[in-house]
C-alpha cells in the first residue's frame, strides 16, 4: 500500500500573519484527484493538522468573550476541516485565504447561536460588537474616562441611535440573574420580587361570568339544588332532606348538572 505522507514544508518567512503556514498545495491537487476512501481520508487528516496553529491563533483571537480557549480552538477545528474539506485548488485561491474566513465565521456563528442569553437580531449583536470595540479603543486614548455615545458615535460612524441600541444589547449576552440583588438594595431585595404574579380570583370571576347565563336556563330543580350546594354550602343529606329526595338522587343531580355547565362553558370558549 502506497505510503501518504503530507507535505508541510514551510515556505519562505513574509509578512503575512501566518507566516509559518505549510505549504499544501500539492497535498490539495492529490485531494481533488483521489477517490473517497481511506487513503483520501488519511491525506485529509494530515493536512487537517498542519493547519492547526493557524486555527488555535485564529481562535485565541476571541478570547476573554465568555467562553473558554479550549471551546473556541474546538469550533475554530471545525471551521479549518470544513474549509479543508471545501477548499478547490482549481480556482486559484490560496487555501489560507480561503480558510481564514470560513474559521472566523465557524467561530463568530459559535458565539451568536450558543453564546447569547437573550435572543438578539443579528444587526443588534453587529451593533454590540462595534460598541463594545469601540469602547476599548476610546478608552486607552481619553485619560481614563468613558467615551461619551456622540465620540464613539464618531469614531465608528455609526448613528447616535445605533450607539444606544449597541449599548443596550451589552447586557444581552449574559442576562442578569431573578435572583440577583437589585443595585442600591440593602435588604436583599432581588428582581423577582418585582415580577408580578397571577391572581386566582381573575380566573374566579372569569368563571363566574361564563356559566351566570348557562344557570339561568337550567330547570328550576337543578338550579336550586346548585344554589343550596355551592352558595349555601349545604350538604346532600340536608338537601335531600329539605326537597324530600334521596341523597343518591341529589348527587347524582349535581354530577349530571354540572356536567353540562361544563361542557356549554366549553363549547363556547371553541
Amino acid at each position: 500500500m502506497t505510503t501518504v505522507r503530507a507535505h508541510t514544508t514551510k515556505r519562505p518567512r513574509s509578512r503575512h500573519p501566518h507566516d509559518d503556514a505549510p505549504d499544501t498545495t500539492e497535498d490539495f491537487r492529490r485531494l481533488s484527484r483521489m477517490p473517497d476512501g481511506p487513503e483520501k481520508d488519511a491525506l485529509r487528516q494530515r493536512v487537517v493538522s498542519a493547519w492547526i496553529p493557524m486555527a488555535e491563533r485564529l481562535a485565541r483571537q476571541f478570547r476573554n468573550r465568555g467562553e473558554s480557549i479550549e471551546d473556541l480552538q474546538q469550533v475554530a477545528a471545525l471551521g479549518l476541516v470544513k474549509a479543508v474539506m471545501r477548499y478547490d485548488p482549481d480556482r486559484g485561491t490560496a487555501f489560507e485565504s480561503f480558510a481564514v474566513p470560513t474559521v472566523v465565521g465557524e467561530v463568530k456563528r459559535h458565539f451568536r447561536d450558543h453564546m447569547w442569553g437573550l435572543h438578539v437580531p443579528r444587526r443588534v449583536q453587529e451593533l454590540r460588537n462595534r460598541v463594545r470595540v469601540a469602547y476599548r479603543e476610546l478608552s486607552t486614548t481619553l485619560d481614563g474616562r468613558g467615551p461619551s455615545i456622540r465620540e464613539v458615535a464618531e469614531h465608528t460612524g455609526m448613528s447616535e441611535e445605533d450607539v444606544l441600541l449597541g449599548m443596550e444589547a451589552l447586557d444581552s449576552f449574559t442576562p442578569l440573574s431573578l435572583d440577583a440583588e437589585l443595585p442600591g438594595s440593602e435588604d436583599g431585595y432581588a428582581l423577582v420580587d418585582t415580577l408580578g404574579k397571577a391572581e386566582p380570583g381573575f380566573d374566579r370571576i372569569v368563571d363566574r361570568e361564563a356559566i351566570k347565563p348557562k344557570l339561568s336556563r337550567l330547570p328550576e330543580r337543578e338550579r336550586q339544588i346548585l344554589y343550596m350546594r355551592f352558595f349555601c354550602d349545604m350538604t346532600q343529606s340536608r338537601i335531600a332532606e329539605q326537597l324530600g329526595i334521596s341523597q343518591m338522587h341529589v348527587s347524582r343531580l349535581i354530577s349530571r348538572t354540572c356536567a353540562t355547565l361544563c361542557d356549554q362553558v366549553m363549547a363556547d370558549a371553541n
